[in-house]
């Protein structure tokens, strides 16, 4: 678990299907245009239950971690995920970031502040060299979160990834531990 001024972040089990479920069923409209489209087995706790239990496999294994967020006043409701996937080992000592926030917490700095959080997590405990995050150009927010945070633009990927029903160009970003990491 981390612990910012606003906010917790901690990792998900199969407990928490049914708060998942519900921050899913609240923001289905806000992250439709950045996600995949989804079917309506998506918004079911079974869902959500079989997705938790291969989650925790993957954390289990060291090819992910994951952060539900939550604010210290409502530790109850998830209000945003901060994923770090595919967790390369060896010399590129690498993954991929994702994140989602719930539409009602937009513009208050919390997707910076949780991001963050996750970051040094990732430099610092677990040790990896760089974080890769991808992003459709006209996701002018996640643009600048991701400016803000450090993370400099390497290339320009057309068609890159299935996304509201199209294939969708990303701008592909990166961020390199500032902290010399050698692999193991």
């Amino acid at each position: 678990m981390i612990e910012t001024e606003r906010l917790i972040l901690r990792s998900p089990s199969t407990a928490d299907a049914a708060a998942l479920l519900d921050y899913a069923a609240r923001n289905k409209a806000h992250l439709a245009p950045w996600e995949p489209s989804r079917s309506d087995a998506y918004y079911t706790l079974a869902h959500w239950q079989r997705l938790l239990a291969d989650q925790e496999a993957e954390i289990t294994r060291g090819t992910a971690t994951r952060f539900l967020i939550f604010q210290h006043q409502a530790p109850d409701r998830v209000i945003g995920t901060v994923n770090f996937s595919q967790i390369f080992r060896g010399p590129f000592l690498a993954c991929y970031l994702g994140y989602g926030l719930d539409g009602e917490a937009e513009g208050k700095g919390l997707m910076f502040e949780g991001v963050q959080a996750g970051i040094t997590h990732m430099f610092e405990t677990v040790g990896l060299h760089r974080i890769m995050a991808n992003y459709v150009p006209t996701n002018e927010r996640s643009g600048r979160l991701l400016r803000r945070l450090g993370f400099a633009v390497e290339g320009y990927a057309r068609d890159y990834l299935y996304i509201n029903g199209a294939w969708r160009d990303h701008i592909m970003t990166a961020l390199n531990n500032p902290q010399p990491v050698m692999p193991a």
